[in-house]
């Protein structure tokens, strides 16, 4: 095995999934390809160890001078700026399309369209950042690093394994780059690199937790395509967001249970 050649190959899927996920900065010269972009989602749980590691040592710095609460409020505040929020105003335009479109199909990809926030969309996004913060503020403070980092990787495999399990149902939209058939190594190089990251925590964790984690996860992305699959026929971009967002809360509350 070749590890330089096969990292030559990969680097571009990997930056463009930097890319599309986050804010951060990649090289100037990266070339666009289909290819690159069609494997990129096996990538998204390794941009996921970066955000989480970014948003913890945010936390680590701040926790240092400030209360828990306002530490934990600073490193989801500068997750949001990594990511741009992408996955948020995902998850409060699907929101607004399940709870406004009322079984109607044609109606709730319409308002997901609609950049406009809604009722539905507000209180959901609100819910959502809230017990983020509650989790973050309630976990051993010891904890919380290691918490963001699983969670950001392993909700971005939680998105990788939705990809692959649905139809993209849009002809244009956020998601249309990387969506058809997917190849089973894009699927299994997400998988892994979600496994590995929990592995990687485990040791600080403890093991009776990460699994409880991982079953708050599994439970939260089943609930949620559960909802949206029936009432869309397949996902969109906002649907992806929405489980990145919804998996990580299973994953953080199953945490809590334990610690």
């Amino acid at each position: 095995m070749d590890l330089k050649r096969d990292w030559a190959q990969e680097a571009p899927s990997f930056l463009l999934a930097l890319q599309f996920l986050t804010r951060l900065p990649i090289p100037a010269d990266l070339e666009y390809s289909e290819p690159a972009m069609k494997r990129s989602p096996g990538w998204y749980p390794a941009v996921g160890l970066v955000t989480g590691a970014i948003t913890a040592a945010v936390f680590v710095v701040a926790a240092m001078i400030l209360p828990q609460l306002i530490a934990a409020l600073i490193a989801v505040a500068a997750g949001l700026m990594i990511t741009g929020a992408l996955h948020e105003d995902g998850f409060a335009d699907l929101c607004d399309g399940i709870g406004g479109g009322r079984g109607n199909r044609a109606r709730a990809l319409e308002i997901m369209r609609d950049s406009r926030i809604g009722a539905f969309g507000a209180i959901g996004l609100g819910m959502a950042l809230a017990l983020r913060v509650a989790v973050f503020a309630l976990l051993p403070v010891w904890a919380v690093p290691f918490a963001m980092i699983a969670a950001a990787a392993a909700s971005r495999a939680s998105m990788t394994r939705a990809m692959a399990g649905a139809d993209y149902v849009r002809a244009q939209g956020a998601g249309s780059a990387v969506a058809g058939a997917m190849a089973e190594p894009v699927l299994q190089l997400a998988l892994i690199t979600g496994a590995v990251s929990l592995l990687l925590c485990w040791p600080f964790l403890g093991f009776v937790p990460m699994v409880t984690a991982a079953l708050g996860l599994t439970a939260a992305h089943l609930a949620l395509r559960r909802i949206y699959e029936p009432a869309l026929g397949g996902y969109t971009g906002d649907c992806l967001g929405s489980v990145q967002i919804v998996s990580e809360i299973g994953f953080l509350i199953g945490l809590l249970v334990w610690l």
